[in-house]
């Protein structure tokens, strides 16, 4: 117990002193949500493509999460198209902000690409599961334990697990159950998982590793490239 306790309040307490050493001075209502150049133009671009990008939540909430989304663009399509969920207005959001752009001033990281015949094969798949999404209605969205962003990016994920993709463990409201089933396979169907409605789970797979979830906060180990999965501070070790 006392270990579980160091190893859930050590990494948040670390991630607070990063959130409070940083740069408060603009509102977040006017924080930059321009695009972070991860993403070359379409006609740079004319292959398929399909994007996973997370990003550090608005304000105190960094602390804690990031909040996830998906960016899709079809064989020499003219645009991206992004994909989102949030706690206001629709709660699907498509092409609400620019495709790889800041998410109220925090930088995306790329979780997960495929480009090519890849993605080509993939993106139907996204724009089923993306249509097919059940929690989709006004009220649905709860930021903790779920279902929020990241519980439908996971859903999606589940609908491509070729992608071999697993969101980082900052990604609070990963582990929630959105098909409503307590034990299952994992996204990238390498393994299985148990949830608690979010509360409370274990996944072990080889793509997401062995997993504990503990009141949302997640921490763990990454077998396929070694590394530890801490609440707060997210995915130490090789990339």
């Amino acid at each position: 117990m006392i270990l579980l306790l160091f190893l859930l309040v050590a990494p948040i307490a670390a991630s607070a002193v990063k959130y409070l050493l940083g740069d408060h001075s603009v509102d977040w209502q006017l924080a930059d949500r321009s695009s972070a150049g991860l993403l070359p133009s379409p006609a740079e671009h004319p292959d398929a493509l399909v994007r996973i990008y997370a990003a550090r939540t608005v304000r105190w909430r960094g602390i804690f999460a990031v909040h996830a989304w998906i960016v899709v663009k079809e064989r020499n399509a003219p645009r991206y198209t992004r994909y989102d969920y949030t706690a206001w207005g629709e709660p699907i959001r498509i092409n609400g902000f620019a495709a790889d752009g800041r998410w109220f001033g925090g930088t995306p990281e790329t979780i997960a690409a495929a480009d090519g015949e890849a993605a080509d094969r993939m993106i139907p798949k996204i724009r089923g599961a993306v249509e097919g999404y059940e929690l989709r209605s006004y009220g649905d969205y709860r930021a903790w334990p779920g279902p929020n962003s990241n519980t439908f990016v996971t859903a999606v994920l589940a609908a491509i697990p070729e992608l071999r993709a697993s969101l980082p463990p900052t990604a609070i409201g990963k582990d929630f159950p959105y098909n409503g089933d307590v034990f299952g396979l994992t996204p990238s169907a390498t393994g299985v998982r148990i949830s608690l409605g979010g509360y409370l789970g274990l996944t072990i797979g080889w793509v997401e590793g062995i997993e504990i979830n503990f009141l949302g906060a997640v921490f763990g180990l990454d077998l396929r490239r070694p590394a530890v999965k801490l609440p707060g501070l997210g995915r130490v070790g090789f990339g």
